[in-house]
Order: C-alpha cells, then structure tokens, then sequence
C-alpha cells in the first residue's frame, strides 16, 4: 500500500533524511556472496548457495577498518543480481541458510557497526536473475517476493538502517517496478533511511535498458530528467561528480533536490568482488581518489569506498594500507 505522504516532495533544499546524509560523507562498501566463490562480479544465479563457503565471517575486522579510516558508515550487500540473499530469508531457498557457512551476514555487520559506532546501511538488487517469480509472473508474485524481502531487512529486525542502495533497474520500465510503493514501505519501516537508485539521471520516459554515458555524474546539469522516480540521493558506480555538482533535477514537471554518493573502488575498474585474480589488479591511485574524494564533499556529497572480503572472510591486506594511504591524506584516519 502507498502511503503517499511518506514519499518525496518537490524541494529546492535538502530534507532532513538527506541532511543526515551529508554529515556520513564516508564509508565502506562490502561487496561479499557467491560471486566471490565464482570468481565473478555478476552471476545468472547458477552458483549454488553451498558454494558459498568462507573459512570465516570477521565482519567484526571489517567495520574496525572503516572505523579506522573515519568513515562513518558501512554498505553490506544483501542480494545481488544472481538473487543470492545474505541473510537467512522465508522467501527463498537460495540463501545463507543453505551454504556451507550459513552465518547472517547481515546480522554479524549489524552487531559490528553497533560495537563500533558506526551506521549500518544495506544494498539491494531489485533484479533477481534466480527467482522464478521474475519471470513467471512479475507483477503478480516477484513485486510481492521483492516487497517481503525488504521487510525482513527493513522491519527492526537489523536495527536502524541508513541508507538504502538500489540497483538492477534498467532490466524493467520504470511503471513495472513500482518505485512509489517501495519507497513507501521503507520509508514507513525506516524513517531516517535514505534511498538511493543507481543510474538516477537519464531519459525521462518509461523504457527498461541502461542510459546513455551523457547522463554521467560528470556530464549531468541542472534540470535533467529523473530516469526513473525522485529518491533521496543520485548513484552512478564508480564515477565521480564535477565540480560544480549540480542538485535539483526534475520528474514529471517538478523540481527535487538530489545530492551525489560516489564510490570508488580500491582496484582500478569495475572492481567489486573479490576473485582469483583481484589482487592481480593495480590500486585505484590514492592521489586521484583523494582529489575525487575531495571534490566530491565539497559539493556536499558523499563518498564509499569498496573492499570486498576475501574467500576466508577477510580484507585483502593491501587494500586495508591502500584505504589508510587514503584516510591519511584526506586527514581522517583515527589511528
């Protein structure tokens, strides 16, 4: 059911969900399921959920790093496009509790973020390449499976929730998934949550596919169109935003206020889980993510940085003292 007075209204100026957004400006980005016993950064859902087998779970080391390196708040992965759920959900058998190491991860994050004082944020495929439902009967029994995952995350059950990261649209219209009612739900499950949709900027007009690269964060100017509905802040993985980052960008005739969250990736490229060969790839340069970094709070946004855990659950060494080089000169570091 939509609420409508819990969603977005039309602003010139920033509400106080993103507000509290603003004052996070860094955190950690943990990208960690099956695709790291695949030895891929998408999977189709064919990898089976025993699979998933890390000698351990030391989300306890990874919120301490970002403690360390003054970020503010942690992004865990809860289900990737392969439909694959972190955490022990009612709605499909393709989840933890059949893995090897059936640990919530969601839950051992949580309690870790609370030991360390830092705030706990999810990230969520709304596309599920293993749910027959996707296909079957979309509308009729995905929306509802999606809706009800949500809620198992949203719900209390893992506590306070400060942001919501969206993804996999472009595989639907804009009208089929029902973005009014999902942000309703949060909104009504989390009222400090703020919720972003990657790839927000693009094409106003109902169409599933990905936008064309003029939409870029550093491409984008004031008065571009919404692709897809007016969330609280705007995604685009792994860019980062101009200078002059613009904030008020329109939906159906009205104006809405929208600040930037860029991540960055500790390896060069499209570096999100961790495989037999990621410690292969070359380090993002630390001067460049510090100057990108920079620019990006100056204009009032916020910046995550990847590190995904390895096949024993852990932070490769190197991208920890690549994250502090980091810390250190952007002066944020707490050790």
């Amino acid at each position: 059911m939509i609420d409508t007075a819990l969603l977005p209204l039309p602003s010139t100026e920033p509400s106080p969900v993103q507000k509290l957004m603003r004052e996070r400006r860094f955190g950690m980005f943990l990208h960690f399921s099956v695709n790291t016993f695949g030895n891929v950064e998408w999977s189709d859902g064919g990898i089976q959920a025993a699979s998933f087998q890390p000698t351990a779970i030391d989300a306890d080391g990874w919120v301490k790093t970002a403690r360390d390196a003054g970020m503010k708040y942690v992004i865990a992965i809860t289900k990737h496009h392969d439909g694959f759920c972190c955490w022990p959900t009612k709605t499909t058998e393709y989840c933890v509790r059949n893995a090897r190491n059936k640990t919530d991860i969601i839950r051992a994050v949580r309690e870790a973020c609370d030991k360390y004082g830092i705030q706990f944020g999810l990230y969520y495929s709304l596309w599920d390449r293993s749910a027959p439902e996707y296909q079957r009967d979309f509308t009729g029994e995905y929306i509802p499976l999606m809706l009800r995952q949500l809620t198992e995350l949203l719900d209390g059950t893992y506590g306070e929730v400060c942001e919501l990261w969206l993804d996999g649209t472009w595989d639907k219209k804009r009208t089929d998934w029902q973005l009014e009612e999902v942000y309703s739900l949060v909104r009504r499950l989390q009222p400090n949550c703020a919720v972003g949709l990657n790839h927000t900027v693009g094409d106003d007009f109902d169409v599933a596919g990905f936008p064309d690269d003029k939409w870029q964060p550093m491409y984008v100017k004031e008065g571009d169109p919404l692709r897809m509905w007016p969330t609280d802040f705007r995604l685009w993985d792994p860019y980062p935003p101009r200078a002059d980052d613009p904030k008020l960008f329109t939906f159906a005739g009205k104006t809405y206020y929208l600040p930037f969250e860029m991540t960055v990736c500790s390896r060069e490229g499209f570096s999100w889980f961790y495989s037999n060969i990621y410690e292969d790839k070359p380090f993002t340069d630390v001067d460049k993510a510090v100057e990108d970094i920079r620019r990006c709070w100056s204009t009032d946004g916020c910046a995550v940085i990847n590190m995904p855990p390895d096949i024993h659950g852990k932070l490769v060494q190197g991208d920890v003292d690549h994250l502090m080089q980091i810390a250190q000169k952007l002066g944020v570091a707490n050790i």
